[in-house]
């Protein structure tokens, strides 16, 4: 049986080479006239876009100002010195140059520019919900997170190291402008790291008890065959356009609603569990999901039987031999084979990290808290089964 759903995506895709030269236009189209350009570390200045981008901002007359500096797990201190900066001069619509970073820091300065009389983090801590948001356009230059269709962020607050997310269609971007050329320096991985990402929001959605619908699984399916193929293909060959074009649509259209559409929202534990794991340690939030996925899998499968196991066939392309519990097993390892391929951690360990007993105990009990107690539909998990989620990924080799 299929749940009731309603989609929703406003984001207009301007995709292919070049596309980044219609950046002036659109934010006109969108109403934005004083503009603060928010951008993460060097290579998009070093690359020569923030100049290009600049240079069509100033040749459209448009006011601008910028804010570079984003880094990884965007940090809330980012945001309120944005959001200073955005008082200041008047800003009425931020244009994020980067990846999924970039766009949530970029969304959450909208959120507190459009309230001024509030404080941004309560939306994250879950201590309200937002009534407005200023207009937000993108240029993307990494495809992982799929901010730029999504309705969702996530921030670091730096001075509690909790890392939380906040989900409002009032921040989905106004405009994505998506030329795969643009990713072509990223270190590999880098690009790695977003493949993961891609398939992890796919995966959130299709592990799912209750209902599901034929054609969303298909959808499902396809994208996350389609991500595996071109990652291999971008372990060889970096600069191939069309792989990095396939990566680059999957990581939208991942992350926009498509593929969890028809059913109970999805599961998304893996992410929580990994929030947690990025807010202590700081790690690629990509390594951070491949390193926590296959004790997550191992720990919930026989509880999502049916799902593991068409996932292995129609995903993994496991052979339909033995019972239905090998057959889910292989799958779980079949993906982790695919992230050794791509170079992604699948332990702890692997990722460089090896919490102690105590840091596991308060990450499984800050995720408990972030998620209001439990989260889960393959299977619902508890503070304890967090705990026992992070000690299996930890003793792994």
């Amino acid at each position: 049986m299929a749940f009731n759903f309603e989609y929703y995506t406003p984001t207009r895709i301007i995709f292919g080479r070049n596309t980044e030269d219609q950046v002036a236009n659109l934010i006109k189209r969108y109403g934005g006239s004083r503009v603060l350009l928010h951008y993460g570390g060097q290579s998009a200045v070093r690359s020569g876009l923030i100049d290009r981008v600049k240079k069509s901002l100033d040749a459209a007359g448009l006011f601008h100002v910028e804010l570079g500096g984003v880094v990884p797990n965007p940090r809330l201190s980012k945001v309120r010195t944005g959001v200073g900066l955005g008082n200041l001069n008047q800003i009425d619509f931020l244009l994020a140059v980067g990846g999924g970073s970039v766009i949530d820091s970029a969304k959450a300065i909208a959120y507190a520019l459009a309230e001024p009389n509030e404080d941004v983090w309560d939306l994250y801590a879950r201590k309200r919900q937002a009534k407005a948001c200023l207009p937000v356009g993108v240029v993307l230059t990494i495809a992982a997170a799929g901010s730029e269709m999504s309705n969702s962020s996530v921030i670091t607050n730096d001075e509690t190291y909790t890392k939380r997310g906040y989900t409002n269609n009032l921040s989905r971007p106004k405009f994505a402008i998506m030329n795969p050329e643009l990713t072509l320096t990223l270190p590999d991985y880098q690009t790695a790291c977003g493949c993961v990402d891609i398939m992890m929001h796919t995966m959130e959605r299709y592990f799912t008890n209750g209902g599901n619908m034929e054609i969303t699984d298909n959808i499902a399916e396809g994208l996350m065959r389609t991500v595996i193929h071109n990652a291999k293909i971008l372990v060889e060959n970096p600069v191939d356009y069309d792989a990095r074009a396939e990566i680059m649509w999957a990581s939208s259209l991942s992350h926009n609603g498509l593929t969890g559409c028809g059913n109970d929202g999805g599961d998304f534990s893996s992410h929580a569990l990994e929030h947690e794991l990025s807010g202590m340690f700081g790690v690629a939030h990509g390594a951070g999901l491949a390193a926590i996925w296959g004790s997550w899998a191992r720990y919930v499968y026989q509880n999502c039987l049916p799902r593991f196991k068409k996932f292995a066939l129609n995903v993994m392309q496991v052979e339909n031999i033995g019972s239905d519990e090998e057959i889910a097993l292989k799958g779980i390892e079949a993906v982790e084979n695919f992230y050794r391929e791509i170079k992604m951690p699948t332990s702890l360990k692997e990722l460089g990290i090896e919490p102690t007993d105590s840091q596991m105990v308060e990450m499984a009990k800050r995720c408990a808290v972030a998620v209001g107690g439990s989260r889960g539909s393959a299977k619902k998990l508890f503070e304890e089964d967090m705990l026992k989620i992070y000690q299996a990924a930890n003793s792994r080799d």
